[in-house]
């Protein structure tokens, strides 16, 4: 058993995942505006054992933001609270929503990256990391082989 980091999901892919929810270690929603080279983008992430903030962590959901304008923030956020609550901290361009409700099912992580597509307009890839998986039950929870990226060292 080891950790195992999957790249460049689709909200189907992830929807039809079985995993066991405990063995998540961080997903990532990005989710991309057109044109892609403009790199407008958002980010929506959780750590399970808490997101870097300064020499602390934070609980809760994260979303960082790349070429998006200032004003367009605060629609993101009352967004996100809206669904998972949390109390909002700024860091540079990372909004935190410390104590927000955590998701870790398949289903659940590719309702909410459908939601950011449809109301923001993006397209989302979704990135996983399980920690504790065999390569038996990564298979069986419907893992696909072709976007497993390794983990140098792990």
């Amino acid at each position: 058993m080891s950790r195992s980091r999957y790249w460049k999901l689709t909200s189907d892919e992830v929807e039809n995942l079985t995993h066991d929810p405990d063995k998540i270690l961080n997903w990532e929603i990005k989710c991309i505006k057109e044109p892609e080279e403009e790199a407008k983008f958002i980010g929506v992430f959780l750590y399970r054992n808490g997101t870097p903030y300064d020499y602390n962590s934070k609980k809760g959901i994260v979303y960082y933001y790349n070429n998006i304008e200032r004003n367009d923030l605060p629609e993101i956020t009352k967004f996100l609270q809206k669904r998972f609550g949390g109390e909002k901290i700024e860091k540079g361009e990372r909004i935190f929503l410390e104590g927000s409700k955590e998701i870790y099912t398949g289903k659940e992580i590719a309702d909410l990256a459908n939601a950011l597509n449809e109301k923001f307009h993006t397209k989302s890839v979704i990135s996983m990391e399980l920690d504790g998986a065999t390569q038996d039950e990564l298979k069986e929870w419907g893992y696909p082989d072709s976007k497993l990226l390794p983990i140098p060292g792990k």
